[in-house]
């Protein structure tokens, strides 16, 4: 008895350990493979491409339409002074929404106007973020995101 418990103790334990790092060798290559195919391809050029950022195409009034504003900086929309952007409709309060960028994505906040702000003809609670051809009014003014 005491042989064969020798003989098990020398060829049977190793081959053990061998199989048990087969194992988890083989654990380890799937998981890398993996975690490789839920990476985003790289680009060709090695260098990103840039996406233009996101604009505001008017609509109405007509007399602007196709005029485009690039929102580079928070930019203010409304009926006066200090609006950065006046324009004449009475509907407008005199500070009406503002627009801004929050890493390349473009949002809109109403300022407590009193017609509201609108995208895609709901109401805007709170800052909000505009995805392209979003439609947003602001009294008479609409305007469309575009890149």
């Amino acid at each position: 008895m005491l042989i064969a418990s020798s003989a098990y103790a020398t060829i049977v334990r190793p081959l053990q350990s061998l199989v048990l790092l087969g194992v988890i060798l083989f654990f380890i290559r799937v998981l890398s493979i993996a975690t490789q195919e839920m990476r985003p391809p790289k680009e060709e050029s090695g260098r990103r491409q840039r996406r233009r950022p996101l604009s505001l195409a008017f609509m109405e009034p007509e007399a602007q339409a196709g005029e485009c504003i690039e929102v580079a900086n928070p930019v203010v929309l409304g009926r006066g002074a200090p609006s950065d952007i006046v324009l004449d409709d009475t509907f407008l309060s005199t500070q009406h929404a503002r627009f801004s960028t929050d890493g390349g994505d473009l949002f809109i906040e109403d300022l407590g106007s009193r017609n509201g702000s609108y995208i895609n003809a709901e109401p805007v609670i709170h800052r909000t973020q505009l995805l392209k051809g979003d439609v947003i009014q602001i009294g008479n003014v609409i305007l469309e995101v575009v890149r």
